[in-house]
Order: structure tokens, then C-alpha cells, then sequence
């Protein structure tokens, strides 16, 4: 009868670190598009921790708001965004942090108004 014994290096044993975990925020602001099929979410909210499905009506404000952020959209073959070009929208998705502009991969769009708050003075 043979005995096997395998040593494990301590590295092995520590867990591997947990992948970074990708939150589900909701953002409003104006929905512009550039180069065609290139859109942006221009003078937009802070990014709030959300669900991935549409925005409720209760939820939804009562006047533009006007943010600082700009956001480029992705994923947005889903959506009809032209029927909301230049509009005020919520828009609902997976955040992903970059450099110079951070992404949202689009869960969902929601009106907010046919027409875009002022942008903030800088």
C-alpha cells in the first residue's frame, strides 16, 4: 500500500480575491447621441444604487433634474433611443467605472420629459 502526501503552499490555500461586483445603478440626465448609434447621458444624476427594471411612476421626478456627469451608454440596441433623443430619461443599468467617462449597460429607459434641464454652470 502506498501513502501520498501532497503539501499545498499556503498562497493555494488563501482565497482568490472575489471578483468586483458590478451594481445596478439608475441615472437621469439628457439622452444625446453623437456619431450615430454613439449615446450619452449629458448633464446626469450621480448614480444611485437601483433594480434593473423600469423606473416606477412614483419614481419619476417631477421636473428635469440638472447633474454633472456624463455617461456613455452601452448596450443600447435593446432600446428605441432616438424616440428619446434630447429628452430627459432614467436610465437603469450595470455602472462600469472608467477613465475619462464611466459606461451604463442599459437595463432599461424610462421618460422623464420631452425636453432636457439646463446644464449646470461649471
Amino acid at each position: 500500500m502506498k501513502t501520498f502526501i501532497f503539501f499545498v503552499g499556503l498562497a493555494a490555500l488563501q482565497a482568490a480575491p472575489a471578483p468586483a461586483k458590478v451594481e445596478i445603478v439608475s441615472v437621469t440626465g439628457c439622452l444625446k447621441e453623437a456619431p450615430p448609434n454613439n449615446w450619452t447621458l449629458t448633464s446626469a444624476t450621480d448614480p444611485v444604487p437601483s433594480n434593473a427594471n423600469a423606473a416606477a411612476p412614483k419614481d419619476i421626478p417631477a421636473t428635469p433634474p440638472a447633474g454633472k456627469n456624463e455617461f456613455k451608454l452601452i448596450g443600447v440596441s435593446e432600446f428605441n433611443l432616438p424616440a428619446h433623443k434630447d429628452h430627459t430619461v432614467i436610465i437603469k443599468g450595470l455602472f462600469i467605472r472608467a477613465t475619462p467617462t464611466s459606461r451604463v449597460n442599459m437595463t432599461s429607459v424610462t421618460m422623464v420629459s420631452a425636453s432636457c434641464a439646463p446644464a449646470p454652470v461649471k
